[in-house]
């Protein structure tokens, strides 16, 4: 088996900036933009007890200068409430939604989606701050070498699902898409390989070109 990300842990950020509840709006508004980042996590006694976001700060900003009730009566109550937060207790969103390292970058890109958000906070087991996983690291797994790629479909997938000598496959990988060529004798097999290798870290897609084998009058393309 090749080393490649498979969990959480592998990508994440360990180094990680971080506020504490009663860290002031404006330190907030100063560490996104000298960390570059849009959301900090809000520890209490090393656990995670809220993420707080450009989104949170936000409201503030923009009901400064707001026509009075007829504007803030059309508001939710949660974003009239930031709009008046001094604290990051005040403004965080609360629970946050963690992962855990061992959670593989298919779940941590599920919960990301589900959720409206763009960083997760890892946490072990008792809620404690191990790094943070944003999108931009779920996406490292697609700078994964083509060669790489090629090694593990032809020794995971094609030797396993498609071995010869009822099926002669050639692997090709080209900027993360593979390429099947060859022949085979049961196409009812190639919905399984196409599965499995979409599955394979790093790839971004798969294409067939396969002729019937000795045998068989069908032959697949897709």
């Amino acid at each position: 088996m090749y080393a490649t990300p498979r969990s959480v842990g592998d990508v994440m950020t360990r180094t990680v900036a971080v506020v504490g509840p009663e860290t002031s709006f404006k330190e907030i508004a100063r560490m996104l933009r000298d960390r570059h980042v849009g959301s900090l996590p809000v520890l209490v006694g090393g656990k995670v007890a809220g993420v707080v976001s450009e989104s949170d700060l936000l409201p503030k900003e923009e009901l400064r200068d707001a026509p009075g009730e007829a504007y803030t009566g059309r508001r939710r109550p949660a974003d009239l409430a930031k709009a008046e937060a001094a604290t990051a207790a005040e403004l965080m969103s609360a629970p946050a939604v963690t992962v855990h390292s061992g959670a593989t970058l298919a779940e941590a890109a599920r919960r990301m989606a589900r959720s409206g958000v763009r960083m997760l906070p890892v946490v072990d087991d008792r809620g404690v701050l191990e790094g943070v996983v944003s999108r931009v690291d779920l996406l490292k797994v697609f700078l994964r070498g083509d060669q790489d790629i090629e090694r593990e479909v032809r020794h995971d997938i094609v030797s396993w699902i498609l071995p010869p000598p009822d099926s002669l496959i050639h692997v090709e990988v080209h900027d993360g898409v593979v390429t099947l060529t060859g022949s085979l004798r049961d196409t009812a097999l190639v919905p399984v390989a196409a599965r499995l290798v979409r599955a394979v870290e790093g790839v971004v897609d798969v294409e067939f070109d396969l002729a019937p084998a000795p045998g068989r009058a069908d032959g697949t393309r897709t």
